[in-house]
């Protein structure tokens, strides 16, 4: 039913009723979170300047840390994961906020979001 929480690989961790035959692993779910997670490092690593990417980024490095608690907090049948997941989310908001508020008065101002006019900028201060 919802919710059923299996501790064996054989079992489900996730059934849902209308499609009775999916059932999803937590070793799914962690494939999942390590995919995501690695795409977010990747983007930071690779992308070094522009400072969207950048932010887009984070915000793959958090929700991949999201599921993760989420998919802990479910399986170990615990609330802390998921009070754990609205610092994260509150956090998320006010970084991804700030950073367009923070990129679009650049761009009004040098008409690029491009990071190197960044670093020059914060150099001669």
């Amino acid at each position: 039913m919802y919710g059923s929480v299996g501790r064996a690989q054989d079992f489900c961790w996730v059934q849902i009723p209308i499609l009775k035959m999916l059932c999803v692993s937590i070793n799914f779910i962690l494939k999942l979170t390590c995919i995501v997670f690695s795409i977010g490092l990747i983007g930071i690593i690779l992308n070094r300047k522009n400072i969207l990417m950048i932010i887009i980024s984070v915000e793959l490095l958090l929700l991949s840390v999201n599921l993760n608690f989420a998919s802990f907090s479910i399986y170990l049948d615990d609330i802390i994961g998921q009070i754990f997941i609205l610092f994260v989310l509150t956090i998320a908001a006010t970084e991804s906020a700030s950073g367009v508020a923070i990129v679009t008065v650049f761009y009004k101002l040098k008409n690029s979001v491009q990071l190197d006019l960044v670093k020059k900028i914060s150099t001669k201060i």
